[in-house]
């Protein structure tokens, strides 16, 4: 029997290479994300390992903490007088130490090289022989003065730099220009991912990042004989409570655990657009294995006629998918390996330079794509090799199919109906509930529901594609009553095609919807309250601005206001809160706040303003009085001078005078600075503002489009990048298009000859099996869309309150797209059987039983 059904796989190439492609697609995608990933994660870790080699204990100080009181007590870092313990503890060799930030160098055009995020800035401190270990130069030195910088390599490169060049360097504050000292390459994390590094003398960086005398970490060396643990032992008795110290190899594990972490979340995402690419083709293989059972049922019931019974028949269909599973398997792990260099490349061209080594192909994934490949398959050609040992050889002999008896079909929609309705059910207690917790409620219901509705599809099909069929008539004719017949004359055939396409339409509805919705809202929040007529701010939210950034655009000509938008906070009767520091003479020209009682202008006066909902809260009004305490610990009572309407994402729920801030805190956080200029935005007014700044490659003025690009392109990528994962499952609803139009133009061959017989000519043939193809994509393509509408507003329900002025929006342009792509991948899913049955010989056709 197993002879028998190996010779079967190969007497059917052309109907199991489509099974073979759904199942390759898939197991290719789960093994190339466990290779990816995997690959990543050794050379990630490796690279980490490297650099800390030579550091037997690293010291990390995470600042000044704060006392129960909301004072701050502590050092703001590693001074020099524990440096000098550490260095004088027997067993210790040298002592280093670093401190790092933001630093953007600019191109000959004045342009940021590299990503703003990962553009970094450290000192250089030599340790032996003039030299730090961690950085090998490749032409010059370390900066030794205050005016001299060094840089990797790939930014010189990128700016064509040489050693003697002036470059010009910037922070969070005006740009300087430094002399290049050198030019060096390093293992660099932030390097590795894009961005650039520079290397500044020690005493300019601790006045950059931190204060004179300071260092974040201190890296330490051990003399040969001296174990990391004892040093360690020696070191911690040195250190205050807001300082961590750990040896480098429990380090270097430590980040080893926070990149694997990092990559899960990218793994699990690719795993779940596999695992529904997996599922869509379980429909295929179904589909496929009907087929050929289908196409096979006089030779079954010769078998059975000569000795074979129920269970070896079946054991044969089933052995037919073991072969297909493993040899998808086999193809779709060699694919995923080619999926996993080619994830490699595009982002190398994206600019991050990912660690080079050796692809990891774990005896774990081999396992993961040899299993999903067979078990697939196998669990998809259950049913049909269960019905084929149910059919009687008699009856087999005679051509008698063995039908959908009306119970089983009863059974199913009752069963469908059940499901159906406790996915619904869960669905709106998800929106209930609301949070989390309500979402993934939602979750669960929206999967039983999708299950629910595949089982209840045959009953679905008949009423819906019937309600068109006056329409396919009278346009197309007897081509189009015809194909309409046959869309329904196997309703579980066809529930079965649609159900790919509606699972595949369901998903990226719900994605357009929310994402379009989401995107609409948060352009509001962002610009509808925003008057400025620019934003500036770091490059790529690389941190803070410095205060001058505020004082050189107000002192520049043709600038009408200015007001830095302050970040930081104060105990509020005892309980930390954020707060929005502003220029109150000019934030009611930058920002449309709207005040529902009070005044701004009560700023002026030392006064507070509260948002709306946190005055709620706490039952605050105007002229209610505060107990704070700022961040230099002085205390003070001020008033509730204004109530005004929530502002996320613009204002902190209490807004305050800068002044006020300031006077209060040592360091300022100054995220963004709006500005408005005489004559309103324009192109050279956009000029004049990047002009103040001194060209500054490292600060983005945005007008009001700009923002919305910024957001609008976010959403977009995301949806782009979620479209492309979820086309792998339409390819595969493709492929069921065809099957299961090659099966009804197989089972139809002696009624298309009949049809040919009595006048349809080849044209009309093709045009019967073409509209046929599109009924079923569109009745699936219809459904999913009407699903995925209903899901967008559950979730979009549960995302309304932390949103506010959150309204559903339906992209009827988009899910018009949808529609319309369906319909084209029925057209083009008919090309091959359409062409089949017109080129049926009428003769032939008729005589075959």
């Amino acid at each position: 029997m197993f002879r028998t059904a190996l010779r079967n796989v190969l007497a059917h190439k052309a109907r199991l290479l489509m099974t073979v492609l759904a199942v390759t697609l898939g197991v290719a995608f789960v093994s190339g994300t466990l290779v990816f990933t995997d690959t990543l994660k050794k050379s990630l870790s490796g690279q980490s390992a490297k650099s800390y080699e030579g550091i037997a204990v690293s010291v990390t100080s995470y600042g000044q903490g704060r006392n129960e009181q909301g004072e701050k007590e502590g050092e703001p870092g590693l001074g020099q007088q524990t440096l000098d313990k550490i260095k004088a503890l027997p067993g210790v060799d040298t002592v280093s130490g670093r401190v790092s930030g933001f630093a953007g160098v600019g191109d000959e055009n004045g342009k940021l090289i590299g990503s703003g995020w990962s553009n970094q800035g450290a000192n250089y401190t030599p340790v032996k022989d003039g030299k730090d270990p961690r950085y090998a130069f490749a032409q010059g030195a370390g900066p030794a003065r205050a005016d001299e910088v060094a840089l990797d390599k790939a930014t010189a490169d990128k700016g064509n730099y040489k050693v003697g060049d002036k470059v010009r360097v910037a922070t969070n504050g005006p740009v300087k220009e430094y002399s290049l000292a050198g030019v060096f390459t390093t293992e660099d994390g932030a390097v590795q991912a894009g961005g650039s590094l520079v290397l500044f003398e020690t005493k300019v960086a601790q006045e950059l990042y931190l204060k004179p005398g300071y260092f974040q970490e201190l890296s330490v060396g051990a003399k040969n004989g001296t174990s990391a643990d004892k040093l360690l032992a020696d070191i911690k008795p040195l250190l205050d409570k807001n300082t961590k110290a750990q040896t480098g190899a429990a380090l270097a594990a430590e980040q080893a655990k926070q990149i694997e972490k990092g990559l899960s979340n990218l793994s699990t995402m690719l795993l779940v657009f596999a695992g529904i690419s997996l599922f869509v083709g379980i429909f295929l293989i179904y589909n496929t294995f009907t087929m050929l059972v289908t196409q096979r049922t006089k030779e079954l019931a010769l078998l059975r006629a000569v000795g074979a019974n129920r269970g070896q028949v079946m054991r044969s269909v089933l052995s037919e998918a073991l072969v297909v599973g493993v040899l998808s398997a086999a193809v779709g792990l060699v694919s995923g390996i080619g999926l996993a260099i080619g994830i490699r490349s595009v982002i190398g061209s994206l600019g991050a330079k990912l660690p080079g080594g050796a692809l990891v192909i774990a005896p774990g994934t081999v396992t993961a794509a040899l299993v999903i490949g067979v078990v697939v398959t196998t669990v998809a050609a259950v049913l049909p090799a269960w019905r084929t040992g149910r059919i009687a050889p008699v009856a087999a002999m005679g051509s008698a199919h063995l039908p959908a008896t009306s119970k089983s079909l009863l059974v199913r929609n009752i069963l469908g109906s059940i499901i159906s309705l406790g996915g619904i059910g869960l669905v709106f207690l998800g929106v209930s509930t609301g949070g989390n917790s309500g979402r993934m409620t939602m979750g669960g219901g929206a999967f039983f529901m999708l299950i629910g509705m595949i089982v209840l599809l045959p009953l679905l099909s008949k009423p819906v594609i019937g309600a068109v069929r006056p329409l396919l008539q009278k346009v197309f004719g007897v081509p189009g009553k015809l194909a309409a017949q046959n869309a329904v004359r196997n309703p579980r055939r066809t529930a079965v095609t649609a159900a790919s396409l509606a699972i595949g339409l369901t998903l990226v509805t719900t994605l357009s919807v929310l994402g379009i919705t989401v995107g609409k809202v948060v352009d509001r929040m962002s610009t509808e309250k925003l008057k400025a007529d620019y934003r500036v701010s770091m490059s790529s939210d690389a941190g803070s601005l410095d205060k001058s950034v505020a004082e050189t655009l107000s002192k520049a000509p043709g600038i009408k206001a200015v007001s830095p938008q302050t970040a930081g906070y104060f105990l509020v009767d005892g309980d930390f809160r954020a707060a929005s520091g502003v220029n109150p003479a000019t934030i009611g020209q930058l920002l449309n706040v709207e005040v529902l009682s009070g005044s701004l202008d009560s700023l002026g006066k030392g006064e507070v303003a509260v948002a709306e909902k946190t005055a709620k809260k706490q039952n605050f009004t105007v002229g209610t009085p505060l107990k704070v305490k700022y961040d230099d610990g002085q205390e003070a009572s001020v008033k509730v001078g204004a109530i005004f309407k929530d502002m996320e994402g613009l204002l902190s729920p209490y807004v305050i005078d800068n002044k006020i801030l300031t006077e209060h805190s040592e360091e300022m956080y100054i995220p963004e600075v709006y500005v408005n200029v005489d004559g309103g935005a324009s192109k050279a007014a956009q000029q004049k503002v990047v002009d103040a700044l001194g060209k500054n490659p490292a600060i983005t003025v945005a007008t009001q489009q700009d923002m919305r690009n910024e957001m609008g392109g976010m959403i977009n990528t995301m949806l782009n990048i979620m479209y492309g994962l979820l086309g792998m499952a339409l390819v595969i609803s493709v492929l069921g298009v065809v099957n299961t139009l090659a099966m009804s133009v197989f089972e139809r061959t002696q009624e298309i000859g009949m049809l040919r017989a009595i006048g349809l000519d080849r044209s009309r043939v093709k045009n019967m099996i073409r509209l046929e193809a599109v009924v079923i994509s569109l009745f699936g393509a219809a459904l999913g869309v009407v699903i995925g509408i209903f899901l967008a507003w559950a979730v979009g329900s549960t995302l309304a309150e932390a949103m506010p002025g959150y309204a559903l929006i339906l992209p009827w342009d988009r899910i018009g797209i949808f529609l319309l792509l369906a319909a084209v991948v029925g057209v083009l899913a008919a090309m091959w059987p359409a062409r089949s049955a017109a080129r049926l010989n009428m003769l032939t056709a008729i005589k075959t039983e």
